[in-house]
């Protein structure tokens, strides 16, 4: 004989399965939170420098063409890692003399190719524009985006 499904069994079993969830959710919050707090993917401190350099990124819209660690537009190179693939990762000189380079050299002129457009920036952003780059480039992905091309 089948048992009826009284309101108040209902009742009881809803409650009892929103208590039961909501358990699970504070127990895997917190191992989330344990797990965070102990792996860093930072490779570089979070300095003025680096936050001011992100600000750049913003301010010029950087994303809207290129991606940083696959997020934003693929209409221009990943930058979540040139400046490995530029060689100059762990010189800070280095990394703003080659982007300072590279942005003087936008765009190139050469017709039907796809140009960057030049940006009135200052030596401080630049230099700030560099060591976000930088940090970017040193934070721990595990190895995502692929990206094999040099």
């Amino acid at each position: 004989m089948a048992e009826i499904l009284t309101k108040s069994r209902a009742r009881n079993i809803f409650y009892g399965g929103s208590i039961f969830f909501v358990v699970v959710f504070i127990a895997l919050t917190a191992q989330s939170h344990k797990y965070i707090v102990k792996v860093s993917t930072a490779g570089m401190p979070l300095t003025e420098q680096v936050a001011l350099g992100k600000h750049v990124w913003e301010r010029h819209s950087c994303i809207n063409c290129h991606t940083l660690h696959g997020e934003g537009a693929y209409f221009a190179p990943e930058l979540g890692n040139v400046m490995t693939r530029w060689g100059v990762n762990d010189d800070s000189e280095g990394a703003f003399e080659t982007l300072q380079g590279w942005m003087e050299a936008q765009p190139s002129g050469i017709e039907g190719r796809r140009q960057m457009p030049h940006f009135e920036i200052t030596d401080e952003e630049m230099r700030a524009l560099a060591d976000f780059l930088r940090w970017a480039d040193q934070t721990d992905t595990q190895g995502w985006p692929p990206n094999d091309a040099g």
